[in-house]
C-alpha cells in the first residue's frame, strides 16, 4: 500500500459514495486507475464493505450504553463472543485488556430495553457480571482518519 492507495482510503472514508472520477480529481489519477486500486483494495482485505451512516436517535434507537462484560472463571471468551455477536442489540464489541473480557456498545429503543438487554447479557454462559455505562450525548464517533493523521497528532503532542 502506497500514498495513492493511504489518499484514496481517506476519500472513501470521508464519503464512501464518491465515484470513481471524484476520487481520482482529488488523489490525481484517472478514474479506472482508481477502480483498479479500489479493487485491489477491497481484494486484499483492506476496504472490507461500505455502509450508510444513520443517526440512531431517528430510526428509534435513543439509549446508547457501553458495557463491560466481566468473564467468568469458567467462561471461553469465543463462546461469550459468539453469543455477544447474536444479540442484535449489541452493536460493538471489543476484546480489551483489564478486569473486562470485553466492551460492547449497545443501542435500544428505551432504557427499560436496556434494562431487558442487560438481563440477556448477564445470562450468556461465561458472564460472571457487566458493568454499564450509559451515553448522556455523542461529541464524535467513527471519525475517519488516517494511520499518518494519528501518528502526526502523536508526535506533536510529544513536542508540547
Amino acid at each position: 500500500m502506497d500514498a495513492l492507495d493511504r489518499q484514496i482510503i481517506a476519500a472513501l472514508r470521508a464519503n464512501g459514495r464518491a465515484t470513481y472520477a471524484e476520487l481520482g480529481r482529488q488523489v490525481g489519477l484517472s478514474a479506472s486507475a482508481v477502480h483498479e486500486r479500489v479493487g485491489k483494495l477491497e481484494g486484499a482485505g483492506v476496504i472490507t464493505g461500505y455502509h450508510a451512516v444513520v443517526d440512531p436517535r431517528l430510526v428509534g434507537l435513543g439509549v446508547t450504553a457501553l458495557v463491560g462484560i466481566h468473564p467468568s472463571d469458567t467462561g471461553d471468551d469465543d463462546d461469550v463472543a459468539a453469543a455477544l455477536a447474536r444479540l442484535p442489540e449489541v452493536e460493538s464489541c471489543y476484546a480489551v485488556a483489564g478486569d473486562e473480557a470485553f466492551v460492547v456498545k449497545v443501542r435500544v429503543a428505551t432504557v427499560d430495553d436496556l434494562e431487558r438487554t442487560l438481563g440477556r447479557l448477564r445470562r450468556i454462559d461465561g458472564v460472571a457480571r457487566t458493568h454499564t455505562t450509559v451515553v448522556l450525548s455523542t461529541r464524535f464517533e467513527s471519525r475517519p482518519n488516517s494511520p499518518e493523521e494519528v501518528a502526526g497528532a502523536l508526535l506533536a503532542s510529544r513536542a508540547e
